[in-house]
């Protein structure tokens, strides 16, 4: 009796064990097949956000792939994002990005 409830035991600890580390070796798995087709990875960064209205805000992230770096401005909405500009050659996230990207903003809208 106390043999068979011992091996049932150890048969469920395995299992929980093996459903913990099944994402774990999956997301390992995905990470290396990406690596052997070179897939480039793209880093990301929320510079700021900004509510306008019950479920839509506008947010900067500053995105960079490889040696290329641009800053977007995004309309998030529960519905959809939309890419409302692009200012290339981000500058690196700091209290003088916010500066910087306001002085471009009150550029590109006197363009208008």
């Amino acid at each position: 009796m106390a043999d068979s409830l011992s091996t049932s035991l150890l048969v469920l600890v395995a299992m929980v064990i093996a459903m913990a580390a099944l994402p774990w070796g999956l997301r390992r798995w995905q990470l290396r097949r990406q690596v052997t087709q070179g897939v480039v990875q793209v880093q990301t960064q929320v510079l700021g956000a900004v509510a306008i209205g019950p479920g839509q805000r506008v947010v900067t992230v500053q995105v960079q792939r490889g040696d290329a770096m641009a800053c977007l401005v995004l309309g998030v909405t529960a519905q959809s994002i939309q890419c409302l500009h692009v200012l290339p050659d981000a500058p690196a996230a700091s209290s003088g990005a916010t500066a910087d990207f306001a002085q471009a903003l009150v550029t590109e809208q006197g363009k208008d």
